[in-house]
């Protein structure tokens, strides 16, 4: 996969991730890869949360958010620019 299907690819769920680390560029597109874990592990986490009754509207509010950030990533990778979600972006996982 080339450079920019890497980008977008990586942020389409964990599965999308796993699949655009595993046969794309990875050097190329190490900051979209970072940024989608990000992202979809927010998603994941917040969804568990979800399910405890006194923080699940707290955490259904957020989640809102996480989403907004990852449709913002997700345009970022179509556009070829290497912004930053707001909030997540600063969380480095992969070096």
């Amino acid at each position: 996969m080339d450079k920019k299907t890497t980008d977008i690819v990586a942020y389409i769920t964990i599965l999308g991730w796993l699949v655009a680390y595993v046969a794309g560029e990875r050097e190329d597109s190490k900051f979209h890869l970072n940024q989608a874990l990000v992202v979809n592990l927010a998603l994941i986490i917040l969804a568990m949360l979800m399910r405890i009754p006194l923080i699940g509207w707290v955490a259904a509010l957020v989640q809102l958010a996480v989403i907004v950030f990852w449709i913002m990533g997700i345009l970022y990778a179509v556009k070829e620019q290497d912004n930053e979600v707001p909030l997540l972006g600063c969380i480095k996982l992969l070096k």
